[in-house]
């Protein structure tokens, strides 16, 4: 990525609309017409929204197009008012400051086939993916695509139509979790596909307890929640003791390891910052760690942690920095 590609970008809503209940669509467009930076399947833009926050949301247009930057929002109630803040407040015309596309759940190039298990909003990327195998024809791919009800399912009309027929199915589960798909015949026996999946976290730990004896290189996972988001009543600080240099820092309750980390002045490399993307993998020496990742093994986490969404079930953890 050049110095250019790195700036943040001020985009124009060009148009948006509901598209499924509670769920908007947004185009965003460069003001005088030029060609945004390329994006691959599965990036995400961070995008500021009125509440004064970045958040990240997924392109869900075809890789193909540079004119323009699509993404899906659903309403979060008890989020922190930034996914209604863009619904309530955003109109065609206005400009939006973004950062340039980035990508931590990206398409292998390796892959000849594909699994596609989405959830939700969580279809975005997915889209994206299966939106580009379509058009070039380079891979074979499925997709299972769970949603409560038809009202609730975004893409819809595009993922029933005949463009698709024989490689999507739509499942509706009315919120009842006696009717929620059961992935397990999906998954029971590995394949030479790559599993790619995105929803829900109950989702997300479905499929990683149900791939453990698959290749951990082909079963990948993109997670909207961060580290608040998995805050839990059981919370509590903790001391990280650097094992290197014998330091100590105290992460309050309310702020992540890795946030901890980088206020005292540590710098520590992170990507995804939910606990998908492996980039903030730290040395385990000692304590009891409460691991809330997707991608280490069992075995792995006996000696590894992820800072930026795990926490400690002891009063310290000694971290090999």
């Amino acid at each position: 990525m050049t110095q250019a590609q790195t700036q943040p970008l001020s985009l124009v809503v060009e148009s948006t609309r509901e598209i499924a209940r509670g769920i908007h669509s947004f185009e965003l467009e460069d003001p005088a017409g030029a060609e945004l930076p390329a994006f691959t399947a599965g990036a995400h833009i961070g995008l500021r929204v009125p509440t004064g926050r970045m958040r990240k949301y997924s392109l869900c247009n075809d890789p193909a197009e540079r004119d323009r930057y699509v993404i899906a929002v659903k309403r979060e109630e008890s989020g922190s008012g930034g996914s209604s803040s863009l619904i309530d407040q955003v109109t065609p015309g206005d400009h939006l400051e973004c950062t340039p596309p980035r990508n931590d759940f990206a398409l292998s190039d390796r892959a000849t086939s594909f699994l596609f298990i989405a959830g939700g909003i969580g279809i975005t990327p997915i889209l994206s993916m299966v939106r580009h195998l379509k058009s070039t024809a380079s891979a074979r791919f499925k997709l299972y695509y769970c949603t409560r009800t038809p009202e609730d399912t975004p893409f819809r009309e595009e993922l029933t139509g005949p463009d698709y027929r024989g490689r999507v199915v739509i499942h509706h589960d009315d919120g009842d979790p006696e009717r929620l798909l059961d992935l397990w015949p999906l998954l029971e026996r590995p394949t030479g596909a790559h599993v790619y999946c995105c929803g829900p976290r109950s989702m997300l730990e479905a499929v990683r307890d149900m791939t453990g004896h698959w290749s951990s290189g082909r079963v990948h996972f993109e997670s909207f929640d961060d580290a608040a988001a998995m805050r839990t009543p059981r919370d509590r600080p903790l001391r990280v003791r650097l094992a290197r240099t014998g330091g100590v820092v105290d992460v309050p309750a309310d702020q992540s390891i890795l946030e901890a980390l980088r206020a005292a002045g540590l710098v520590v490399p992170s990507s995804c910052e939910s606990g998908t993307c492996g980039t903030c993998r730290t040395g385990l020496v000692d304590g009891q760690p409460d691991h809330r990742d997707l991608v280490l093994s069992d075995a792995e986490r006996e000696s590894n942690i992820m800072v930026c969404v795990s926490r400690a079930l002891s009063d310290e953890l000694a971290i090999d920095r």
